[in-house]
């Protein structure tokens, strides 16, 4: 909101300073001013609320050190992680943005479930929650909101190379200059780019597509369409289904992971930091064409706005990590780990990254795979032998740690001395093929 009333006021008074709301990076940068300030002045206040209140955790005995001291810590916290991503995004984003748009109902979207969750937790006395057919269920609805999206809005587009050879429109042709590429309209009122490279000139213009970036690959472009070429003729009229199927895979598993990783103070919190950062890193890169034409990845127009949402979201975990740290004196609850997940899965999914997430989601997905493993091969070995064996001491892994007598504040530590390490893969991959 702040963003439109600048941009009148230097519009029509030319008032001193406002133009620089033009900018994405001062943008940005308040974002995350005011996400640091809403969730480190205001959080004080929402956990003296929780505490009045008696909105607590009820922690089960896992035989864990310290454990049992943690009952009764207010719950819900992730409240202040929304308030602190909502509020700036709606002062200083352009609103019509689809991709704000999407992030805003993603936010609230799964925040709302999350919420419903730890409702039923505290106030109906139900351990379990909501349950998990309910997540699932609401996570795929999610999943298709975004999906059907990305897949029809007409506003949605990545830029792709048409041509090598030379076109001439003539004099009718609307000509000017946008960076280092030429922008012609054509007499029918198409609209192409002519781009310079060093092997010559490129034609190029904005088109509906389902490709996304694939990392390792040196022709880093994979079109989900072409899953089902096998088929034959016809095959890119299925291509709205599997792309909703990886859809619905991403959301739902980055969404639990980051729900499974919330399990000691301040390991959730700030792995997401990280992560987001490196989205905002990513997405400012897809939404410049320079910089997306030399890393050579999809250059998608207007995405750059999704920067001021990543510098919210960056602001509001490191702004609750004041709070979270160990010894926590407040904990996200489902209202912030499966809104962290749910956002950090539709970012990657908007910018085309969405096949980086096992890299830079990394710690949410060895977090997954050892529930995973641990489920299985207990269940396997017990109808096999008759009794059940474990492969770690506890699931998920950060609790196998704190068995083997690691303190909190040092697995914490680790993991996100692992989690810096996968981003900086991540960002590498951009050039690594």
């Amino acid at each position: 909101m702040l963003y439109y009333l600048f941009a009148y006021l230097d519009k029509h008074y030319n008032f001193p300073g406002a133009g620089v709301f033009q900018f994405i990076s001062f943008r940005a940068a308040m974002a995350i001013i005011l996400s640091l300030i809403i969730t480190t002045v205001f959080g004080t206040t929402l956990i003296h609320y929780l505490r009045k209140k008696q909105i607590g955790e009820t922690v089960r005995n896992l035989g864990l050190d310290g454990q049992l001291q943690k009952s009764g810590t207010p719950t819900m916290g992730g409240l202040i992680i929304i308030a602190g991503i909502l509020i700036p995004v709606l002062l200083f984003a352009k609103l019509e943005n689809i991709y704000i748009i999407l992030m805003l109902v993603t936010t609230i979207w799964m925040g709302a479930i999350g919420f419903l969750d730890d409702y039923i937790k505290v106030f109906k006395k139900n351990k379990e929650g909501l349950a998990g057919r309910f997540k699932i269920v609401a996570q795929v609805g999610l999943s298709l909101i975004v999906g059907y999206t990305m897949f029809f809005h007409s506003n949605i587009l990545v830029r792709q190379t048409v041509t090598k050879t030379p076109i001439n429109y003539g004099k009718s042709a609307i000509k000017q200059q946008i960076g280092f590429s030429e922008e012609i309209i054509t007499p029918t009122g198409e609209k192409l780019y002519r781009i310079q490279k060093s092997d010559g000139i490129y034609y190029a213009k904005d088109v509906k597509s389902t490709i996304t970036n694939i990392p390792f690959y040196k022709n880093n472009e994979f079109d989900y369409s072409k899953v089902l070429k096998f088929m034959g003729v016809g095959y890119q009229k299925y291509a709205l289904i599997v792309f909703l199927l990886f859809t619905i895979v991403i959301v739902t598993a980055v969404s639990n992971g980051a729900n499974i990783t919330d399990g000691i103070d301040g390991l959730a919190t700030g792995t997401s930091a990280i992560i987001g950062l490196t989205l905002a890193l990513l997405a400012y890169v897809s939404g410049n064409t320079i910089i997306a034409d030399y890393l050579n990845i999809i250059y998608i127009p207007n995405s750059g706005e999704l920067v001021i949402f990543a510098g919210a979201f960056v602001g509001a975990c490191i702004g609750f990590l004041w709070y979270n740290a160990f010894p926590a004196q407040v904990f996200m609850g489902d209202t912030g780990s499966l809104t962290i997940g749910g956002i950090i899965a539709v970012f990657a999914i908007i910018i085309r990254k969405e096949l980086l997430i096992p890299v830079l989601c990394g710690v949410f997905l060895i977090e997954n795979l050892s529930v995973i493993i641990q489920v299985f091969w207990f269940k396997f070995t017990k109808k096999k032998y008759g009794e059940g064996r474990r492969v770690f001491l506890m699931a998920p892994l950060h609790h196998h740690f704190q068995k083997k007598g690691f303190h909190e504040s040092k697995i914490v530590t680790r993991f996100w001395i692992l989690g810096i390490l996968l981003a900086v893969i991540t960002i590498v991959t951009l050039k690594l093929r």
